[in-house]
């Protein structure tokens, strides 16, 4: 690495270049990203960021995470803004802060990200940081699903499901459910997998099910396995004993 280089050549390389530089895995594209962090480049910033946090190549330090993330959110990279919030929102790094949360996601919102977005929705459902209100909360997730954010589908769907701010629209909430699935979301795989064992189709069902285990959390995880064994179907009832379901 030639650290001559400058912040004007690192920034104004091409998207691709950008990719090709940065995608080796752990330490192998490291000295590139950190160098490009330290002259500047907010995307270089953000990513060093999230790999503090996440112990990618590195000793996981949410403190570290959360310096670059303010580093890149002041040259306005709108995913270090949503993830500024996140870290406010669950005090990884900094003292837990849910009116900042708010802050910054809104930001990261206004900006046109649908995290920011998603993020944003969720609080104003929660009432945590902000007053609870679902109308708004409602119109934050439909830009952010306009966007494929599927997460934002899946919850749309459960308005349609529940009948808030709308009539309960069970079809509806299918059409969303399927699309949150389809998109890669494990609730929106859940909630689809659910609608199909109502309609008889134990098979399709399973197949979404067994998805799920790719990308749920820990938490989703520990409540489906004993959902999964209250079901009066046997095939059902036998996935909770699979090897991805069953607490080792």
């Amino acid at each position: 690495m030639d650290e001559r280089i400058s912040v004007g050549q690192l920034a104004g390389l091409p998207a691709s270049d950008w990719t090709s530089m940065l995608a080796g895995a752990g330490e192998l594209s490291l000295p590139w990203l950190e160098a490009a962090a330290r002259q500047g480049v907010p995307r270089a910033q953000a990513i060093l960021a999230q790999r503090w946090l996440t112990g990618d190549g590195l000793p996981a330090d949410a403190a570290q995470a959360v310096y670059w993330f303010r580093q890149a959110a002041a040259r306005d990279d709108l995913e270090a803004i949503n993830m500024l919030g996140r870290c406010l929102e669950n005090g990884w790094g900094v003292p837990a802060d849910a009116q900042l949360a708010v802050y910054w996601y809104r930001q990261a919102a206004i900006g046109g990200l649908d995290w920011g977005r998603y993020n944003l929705a969720n609080l104003l459902m929660s009432g945590k940081g902000i007053a609870a209100d679902r109308p708004a909360a409602l119109v934050l997730y439909r830009q952010a699903a306009g966007q494929g954010h599927a997460k934002s589908i899946n919850i749309i769907g459960r308005f349609h499901e529940e009948g808030w701010e709308m009539p309960a629209d069970l079809a509806q909430a299918a059409v969303h459910y399927c699309a949150a699935a389809v998109g890669g979301d494990f609730r929106g795989q859940f909630n689809h997998a659910r609608l199909l064992l109502d309609k008889g189709k134990p098979q399709q069902a399973l197949a979404w099910l067994r998805g799920i285990p790719a990308s749920a959390t820990p938490a989703f995880m520990a409540n489906l396995r004993p959902w999964l064994q209250a079901s009066p179907l046997a095939a059902i009832r036998a996935l909770a004993n699979e090897a991805p379901f069953h607490p080792q």
